[in-house]
């Protein structure tokens, strides 16, 4: 500091002061932002990837034409292919075995060829593959005798003329050294509700038994499936209008002899859509409808032209089932007594007794019950012994397709 400055009058002579340049950070960021922004955009179009952005792994194709050449590609190929991966398929060996075709000849009928096209360049290659056992367009042989419609699959006959009765008919062998022997036929029915009464029946009784199913069962198409498995022919039991209708209720779609024709039998086909499989239907309930001809033989003609069989249970003297069915040559039996009528041990096996008695004067008898475990308990015992006193237990279809017969 010299004198002069210690004299100076104060504020007289101020420092020179550096010169500020304020910088403006939003703006700096805002154009490092349009730097970044100007390269990616600049990148994406000079660059030439068209499946930029998506996962990709790259394995080496061995085509036909490099197979047994020794190539670089041929020999990267078969090295993968050597290395197992546990828990993957990798599907079919490429390398042909001994007696196979040649990479270039696919074996007849077991093959077939798909082209794969290089999206990015273009090319084509054409890949042989096992064709496999491709069922969709060959669905299974029931399918033929069924007819799709709003509420689902109906039966109808085939295209070929086989009805679904005789298509889905157990066979029948006669006893040993008696052709003729009396025949009777067991119906156990209102199964498909409850599980353990169908399981117990489905497997309790002989597969002669033939099992009929109320259409309102949650698994009921599952234990159809089960009974047929088990070798039983199984039968749709309809709900049919009773005299006392509403306050006794058969269930939902009932057939209703207040109702159109086309009213009713749009309810037929619903419930005919619950399952499939089933050689006839059946009435449930119908004290009045079946005596209805008007109401009932819509329905009898919709189940012949449909190639089914009509069981009556015979619980209505006034039924006109039979009349009808034999104008329209519909398939038809009638059972002759309900064998648990009165639930009892002691009343159930008298009435199997005189089934059998009917069976032995007319050749031929229809029995009917409920699947109460008292009812199938005693027809299981009385089965295993018939064939000694010479009846022959038959189902149902042996019974209703002979007599359309004679």
């Amino acid at each position: 500091m010299t004198a002069d400055d210690l004299n100076a009058p104060l504020g007289q002579h101020e420092r020179k002061r550096r010169r500020k340049f304020p910088v403006p950070i939003p703006q700096a960021i805002a154009a490092t932002l349009a730097l970044f922004v100007g390269v990616f955009v600049a990148w994406a179009v000079i660059g030439d990837d068209p499946f930029g952005g998506e996962p990709m792994v790259a394995v080496p194709i061995a085509s036909h034409t490099d197979a047994g050449k020794g190539s670089d590609a041929a020999k990267q190929s078969e090295a993968i292919a050597g290395t197992h991966i546990a828990n993957r398929y990798d599907g079919p060996a490429t390398g042909p075995a001994e007696g196979t075709a040649p990479p270039n000849q696919a074996p007849a009928g077991n093959t077939k060829t798909v082209t794969i096209i290089d999206g990015k360049t273009g090319t084509r290659q054409e890949v042989v593959i096992p064709a496999g056992n491709d069922t969709k367009d060959h669905g299974p042989p029931e399918q033929k005798f069924e007819e799709v419609t709003v509420h689902g699959s109906i039966p109808k006959i085939a295209a070929d003329g086989t009805r679904p009765a005789e298509a889905f008919a157990v066979q029948v062998k006669a006893l040993p050294g008696r052709p003729d022997a009396p025949r009777v036929a067991l119906i156990v029915g209102g199964l498909g509700i409850s599980t353990s009464a169908t399981a117990a029946a489905i497997t309790r009784l002989p597969a002669a038994v033939t099992l009929a199913f109320m259409p309102y069962g949650a698994d009921v198409a599952h234990m159809a499936v089960r009974a047929r498995g088990e070798g039983h022919e199984i039968l749709l039991q309809v709900p049919m209008e009773p005299f006392n209708y509403p306050d006794n209720d058969s269930g939902p779609q009932t057939l209703l002899t207040s109702l159109t024709p086309g009213q009713n039998l749009d309810r037929l086909h619903w419930l005919m859509a619950r399952f499939q499989g089933y050689v006839g239907i059946a009435g449930a309930m119908g004290a009045r409808f079946t005596a209805s001809e008007q109401a009932f033989s819509p329905i009898l003609q919709d189940t012949a032209k449909r190639g089914l069989i009509f069981v009556d249970d015979g619980s209505n003297p006034r039924s006109v089932a039979g009349r009808i069915a034999g104008a329209d040559n519909l398939p038809f039996a009638k059972a002759d007594m309900v064998l648990d009528s009165v639930p009892t041990q002691g009343e159930i096996d008298h009435a199997l007794g005189r089934l059998e008695m009917a069976a032995r004067e007319h050749g031929v008898a229809v029995g009917i019950s409920s699947a109460l475990p008292v009812s199938i308990d005693r027809i299981a015992k009385w089965a295993k012994g018939v064939e000694a006193r010479g009846i022959l237990l038959v189902p149902i279809t042996a019974v209703a397709l002979k007599a359309k017969q004679s």
